[in-house]
């Protein structure tokens, strides 16, 4: 299984890749928004995870054009945020996102979501 996460924190992707990859994902990270559609050319990912506050390309416009497109139209998208308001949920809904996540995040309730996600 593949995973994409895309976080404008380093330290923050470090962190999700090690969980998830010694839960036995795939994982392929990238800085923003920009970057991320950059590297799906060339990455499948079963699920994708995904801040809200990014330089460049926020979580809600990455996720509007993810929907857009053949490929990743029907992918699992979690945002992992630390804004977690109704106003702000109802747009990452709207925007396509599958669910939610609040940081700091714990890795079982991480691994968890994604489990429930996966096709």
């Amino acid at each position: 299984m593949n995973i994409m996460i895309v976080d404008d924190s380093r330290t923050i992707r470090n962190i999700l890749r090690n969980i998830l990859e010694k839960a036995g994902y795939n994982v392929c990270p990238a800085e923003d928004g920009l970057d991320a559609l950059e590297k799906l050319k060339l990455f499948d990912p079963n699920i994708i995870i995904t801040d809200l506050n990014m330089p460049r390309m926020d979580g809600l416009e990455l996720v509007k054009k993810l929907r857009s497109g053949p490929k990743t139209q029907y992918v699992p998208i979690l945002f992992l945020t630390t804004e977690g308001n109704t106003e702000v949920r109802n747009k990452g809904r709207e925007s396509g996102a599958t669910g939610w996540l609040l940081k700091p995040f714990n890795a079982d309730r991480l691994l968890e979501t994604i489990e429930r996600v996966l096709p």
